[in-house]
């Protein structure tokens, strides 16, 4: 029986508000008013994207009015293109001016499914067919750059099929044996970005962290680290993000343990306590980090707060059309992170 999923694409134009700074109450975390106000930014209408599943009917959605793009035409498979952060990444890479090819791969559960993005079909393939539908897309489309937001557990295989087809690939995905993904993706040598961050302005935090980190260890010696982070309440782990920020400032002398940080998953002090916006509950990121001297007489600040996917997606496009360039480059180094991508000025 034919049946209609509504697939929502978001905006980058949301309602966003000011955020409250969690920062100072780290020592009596009580949940009291938020300080936030509200602030709603009406989006003009603009144009309508449909999304159909295995059906003769289609539901539409309004989303921004994209930039108008720009003719680059290279051509990407999106795996994992039915979850929220591949459609994230379909819009982006749309509005760029990218070329989505009409098929895709998924899990079983999504075999079937006809997804249509501005006019553009894509067939979800399952994974009984996956490397004889990626092998003959390549074919057709020898410049062909996958993009992979599937899920943890297919990170290696998924990296295996990419390698053994031969196929450049940028993974976003979170998870798996990285050192296994690592040696996968060496011993293939097929151009590759991967990063488990692809926010660009977080990746340029970090690198600023990690740079100052190696250069003035110590620098926070004594100091008290207290570090809170919110997320979605589906994410129960810390997240990569908080882990390497703490890394550093364990490099410069404060001392934290991970188990330490505080993990706001409740969407009530989420709303009532970090200030995040109700419609971002399902999916933000708002990091923050307190030092305090040993005397209590000096404090510093750290603070990022993310709301939607919208920062990753566009981070995602930058990684695409870097990795296309050394592709056509042919360049001898064939593995890189966002940090490469950054460091090349591959940012629009």
């Amino acid at each position: 029986m034919a049946f209609v999923v509504k697939v929502p694409l978001h905006s980058r134009y949301s309602a966003c508000r000011p955020h409250n700074n969690l920062l100072n109450p780290f020592s009596e975390l009580k949940v009291g008013k938020s300080v936030g106000t509200r602030l709603n930014l009406r989006a003009p209408c603009g144009r309508r994207f449909t999304v159909a599943v295995a059906s003769n009917q289609v539901h539409s959605v309004d989303v921004a009015p994209a930039v108008e793009p720009k003719n680059v035409g290279i051509p990407i498979m999106v795996n994992g293109c039915t979850g929220k952060m591949g459609r994230a990444v379909l819009e982006a890479a749309m509005a760029a001016g990218l070329n989505p090819v009409p098929v895709a791969l998924g899990g079983p559960e999504d075999a079937g499914k006809i997804l249509d993005f501005g006019g553009k079909q894509i067939e979800v393939h399952g994974p009984t067919d996956r490397e004889s539908i990626l092998s003959s897309t390549f074919k057709d489309y020898p410049d062909l750059i996958v993009v992979d937001y599937t899920v943890p557990t297919a990170v290696n295989g998924n990296a295996e099929l990419y390698c053994k087809v031969g196929v450049p690939f940028v993974l976003g995905t979170t998870g798996g044996d990285r050192e296994l993904l690592y040696k996968t993706v060496d011993d293939s040598k097929v151009y590759a970005v991967i990063s488990p961050q692809m926010g660009k302005q977080v990746v340029a935090f970090l690198a600023a962290m990690e740079i100052m980190a190696d250069q003035f260890p110590g620098a926070f010696s004594g100091y008290n680290l207290q570090v809170m982070e919110s997320h979605q309440a589906g994410k129960l782990d810390i997240s990569g993000t908080a882990k390497s920020v703490i890394s550093c400032f364990q490099k410069l002398g404060a001392s934290f343990e991970l188990d330490k940080v505080q993990l706001i998953r409740d969407p009530e002090l989420q709303m009532d306590m970090v200030g995040v916006p109700e419609e971002h509950l399902a999916g933000h990121a708002f990091h923050m980090y307190h030092l305090t001297s040993p005397d209590g007489t000096v404090s510093f600040e750290f603070q990022h707060n993310v709301c939607g996917r919208s920062i990753y997606a566009e981070g995602t496009v930058d990684a695409i059309l870097f990795l296309a360039k050394k592709v056509k480059s042919n360049a001898d180094k064939r593995i890189y992170n966002m940090i490469d991508v950054l460091r090349e000025g591959s940012m629009r």
